[in-house]
């Protein structure tokens, strides 16, 4: 790293002046030229350095629109939002420092992944869709052209070996080319895995190797913020050697933060697919009725009108086209009568008429007319013994059973809002990847863990007969070891709720999947629907259309604007900003 050239400091200065300190007044001019760091999602303000309560108070109020700045190290917090209380607030996290002089550092990176510097713009855009998904602010525009002459910024992003994707992040601060720290300090910020993520230990990675670049450099300590809360991340960092210190962080109140500052809300205990629809009500002045919070029911009323929900279903959908969508026979029959490219399908009354089916297809599927989150389908049944056992579960769901031609492909999810293609994503089954360590039953455990946290309880892989036929389909028990980087799907179906992930690819989608969607919501009459494409690849025009989902989670989206488009469709009163035309 090459630091900032500046004015040198007497001995007896630089000892004076420590991370929780006040700086000498005759060098705090010099200081504070070189104490504001722009990180791309906001400004890290070196409290310390500034001459006064009040200057620091005036930089943080001077937060740019859409920004999120952080003052650290300020040594009297209570005195600096005495200077505008209703603005500002102390951040209710926690800091940790790393002594890196103590510390050996000599973990390395798993195999299959590697840590590097931000390579390009093209990392940049996928660092800001990590963040977008993880609810964080997005670097600005130029973030690239700004971090490779900002000597004081490290941004290394995590690489999978096998696919070259950028699976996450972290920010680092080197206080010492920041403005000559006399403590010889780094921080740490912004750390982000995407959350479809299926390597262990990527968060890890991205800490010990930021870490060891700043020991390298002869950094003394490195610190981080950390929610009170984020146990998972506490316990990480603990067992890394970090300790807390006596350091707090001063944010702006606005809209990023607003969580933090205003306490738990009411509606705590919604899911994340009714939480992200009324955030966004909040933002528009909306007003909001909890009905049942545990089934997902809420009001929206705004001028005199409300608008019935539950999740993304509203007062908006009929009864009668919720029916056309309910049963999956009757959607097959609508689309197909539409033009538009679906499977071969039945009903199937009894065992032998599945087994006829399974003759006549070889690979089919078997699954409840009616029905969601996956439960009872059985995807890519090739022997008559799977065939009866399906079909026997499925039976015990639903009375109307259906047997449908497996077609082989990427499982696309596709929003259509108001005849409009919102949002687009590959949706891939559960899959874990060996460590050469532990057992696949172990493996399935931590990738479940995972997302779980990811999905805030969503999204969980159960480790039921489904799960096991797939393992022995691929030749593996529960308790053998994974080989390092094999990576094994555990489920056929992409279903989310049973630990699929989701690959934005809504930019890519070809036009003759775009048309298919929208005619689709027209010939449903559904304001709102979520179609399962099969496809060869989102860029190409080959596709089926096996099911259309009347309830879909928008918040699996992000960061496509779907909670946006919604409150558009439901009150369009409160647009703000033109909406996109469909291409």
């Amino acid at each position: 790293m090459t630091a900032h050239k500046s004015q040198s400091l007497d001995i007896e200065q630089m000892a004076s002046l420590k991370s929780w300190g006040e700086p000498p007044s005759a060098l705090a001019d010099d200081l504070n030229k070189q104490s504001v760091v722009d990180c791309g999602w906001g400004r890290l303000l070196f409290a310390q350095n500034f001459n006064s309560t009040t200057e620091l108070a005036a930089q943080l109020r001077n937060e740019a629109e859409g920004q999120r700045d952080v003052a650290l190290y300020t040594r009297n917090p209570q005195v600096v939002l005495s200077q505008a209380p209703q603005e500002l607030f102390i951040d209710p996290s926690l800091t940790y420092r790393l002594d890196l002089k103590k510390n050996t550092l000599t973990e390395a990176v798993p195999e299959g992944l590697k840590v590097c510097p931000l390579r390009d713009v093209d990392d940049e855009y996928h660092v800001n869709r990590i963040f977008k998904t993880r609810g964080m602010v997005p670097l600005h525009e130029g973030f690239y052209d700004h971090f490779t002459n900002e000597p004081a910024l490290e941004t290394l992003v995590a690489i999978d070996r096998r696919s070259n994707a950028v699976i996450g992040t972290v920010t680092g601060v080197d206080h010492h080319a920041a403005f000559q720290d006399p403590d010889n300090g780094s921080s740490l910020w912004a750390l982000a895995v995407d959350p479809q993520c299926l390597r262990p230990g990527v968060g890890r990675a991205l800490v010990v190797s930021l870490a060891q670049r700043f020991k390298q450099a002869g950094r003394s300590f490195m610190d981080l913020s950390v929610m009170h809360d984020n146990q998972q991340a506490i316990q990480l960092y603990t067992a890394l050697g970090f300790y807390q210190v006596p350091v707090y962080c001063i944010k702006k109140k606005n809209a990023i933060n607003e969580r933090l500052y205003i306490g738990p809300k009411q509606e705590e205990d919604l899911n994340i697919y009714a939480q992200i629809i009324i955030d966004e009500a909040y933002r528009r002045g909306i007003a909001v009725e909890v009905v049942d919070a545990a089934d997902g029911f809420f009001d929206l009323s705004l001028g005199g009108r409300t608008v019935s929900c539950r999740e993304s279903l509203t007062d908006f959908t009929s009864a009668v086209a919720l029916s056309r969508c309910d049963d999956k026979e009757i959607t097959h029959r609508f689309l197909q009568r539409e033009g538009l490219n679906v499977p071969t399908q039945t009903t199937l009354e009894n065992e032998l008429e599945a087994q006829t089916f399974l003759e006549k297809h070889q690979r089919i599927v078997i699954k409840p007319a009616q029905g969601e989150q996956g439960t009872g389908v059985f995807v890519d049944l090739k022997q008559a013994d799977e065939v009866r056992e399906a079909y026997r579960f499925a039976r015990g769901l639903c009375d109307k059973v259906i047997g449908e031609q497996f077609i082989d492909g990427h499982d696309l999810r596709i929003i259509v809002i108001d005849n409009t293609v919102v949002a687009a994503a590959i949706r891939k089954p559960a899959s874990i990847v060996g460590d050469g360590v532990h057992s696949i039953h172990e493996l399935i455990h931590k990738q479940s863990r995972r997302r779980k946290a990811a999905t805030q309880g969503e999204s969980e892989i159960p480790i039921d007969a489904e799960t096991k036929r797939c393992i022995a389909d691929a030749g593996f028990g529960l308790d053998q070891i994974l080989p390092s980087g094999t990576e094994l799907r555990v489920r056929k179906t992409a279903n989310l709720h049973t630990g699929g992930t989701l690959h934005d690819v809504t930019s890519q989608l070809h036009p003759v999947l775009i048309d298919a969607a929208v005619r689709g919501a027209l010939a449903l009459k559904m304001p709102l629907v979520g179609f399962d494409f099969i496809v060869q690849q989102p860029n190409q025009p080959d596709y089926v259309i096996i099911e259309a989902n009347e309830r879909p989670g928008l918040a699996n989206h992000e960061p496509q604007p779907t909670a946006k488009r919604f409150i558009d469709m439901l009150f369009p009163q409160t647009i703000t900003e033109p909406v996109p035309e469909q291409e």
